[in-house]
């Protein structure tokens, strides 16, 4: 196989990879909603339920920190543009996911007022607080150094690897705690974890490892096209 050949098939894997991607995103999307609505009670900030008030929170951080993070780390590939714009968008899209990561944030916190529960006690809540931090480290870092005022070539050259390296573990971390999420609910939920909706939060879970997977493997292969 030459060269030629052989960046055409991994081109081709690499935009199969992509599509992978998005379809497990959206299936991950549709299938959490349908949990909140349909087993949960729906999704409401300022509701008098605490229950529907509580379900904003795994929308926003799945919505923002995983499914418009992962988007905006592909965007360099999927979005037809100039670099510049690329980049423009990359960081608008992480800007957005960090606006969601505060609202869902702010809706635990209002439910645990609400019912009197101690904050960041769980394994979740501390995966969950860590990989919020550290993702508004690494967009307010990689906006310095890369949009405004941006840094010499030589630092941005040396700071392009862990910037990236960084964002992929940040998806990571963001998926872990999505999961440990579902399984503190579903054991909350006792006796209600049975049957369909227990299938509908496994399957909830395993689209959204995959959503990771295919995103991490699409920006892996993106490195030979």
């Amino acid at each position: 196989m030459d060269t030629n050949t052989g960046r055409v098939v991994i081109r081709r894997s690499n935009s199969g990879l992509t599509v992978g991607a998005h379809l497990f995103g959206i299936l991950s999307l549709i299938l959490l909603l349908f949990w909140l609505l349909h087993y949960c009670g729906g999704l409401e900030l300022d509701s008098d339920i605490p229950e529907r008030i509580f379900n904003v929170h795994p929308f926003m951080m799945f919505f923002g920190l995983i499914f418009i993070s992962g988007e905006g780390m592909m965007a360099y590939k999927t979005i037809a543009a100039d670099k510049p714009v690329q980049k423009f968008i990359h960081m608008l899209l992480l800007l957005i996911a960090i606006c969601m990561g505060i609202v869902g944030i702010n809706a635990v916190l209002k439910y645990h007022k609400k019912e009197n529960i101690e904050d960041f006690h769980s394994l979740h809540s501390w995966v969950g607080i860590a990989t919020f931090s550290l993702f508004l480290l690494q967009w307010l870092v990689g906006f310095v150094l890369f949009m405004f005022p941006k840094g010499s070539p030589g630092t941005r050259a040396r700071a392009l690897p862990w910037h990236v390296s960084g964002g992929r573990a940040l998806l990571y971390m963001a998926i872990s705690a999505a999961l440990t999420g579902l399984m503190e609910r579903a054991t909350l939920l006792q006796d209600k974890y049975h049957g369909n909706q227990a299938r509908t939060i496994n399957f909830t879970g395993l689209s959204i490892l995959l959503f990771g997977i295919f995103v991490d493997l699409s920006l892996v292969f993106a490195r030979y096209v």
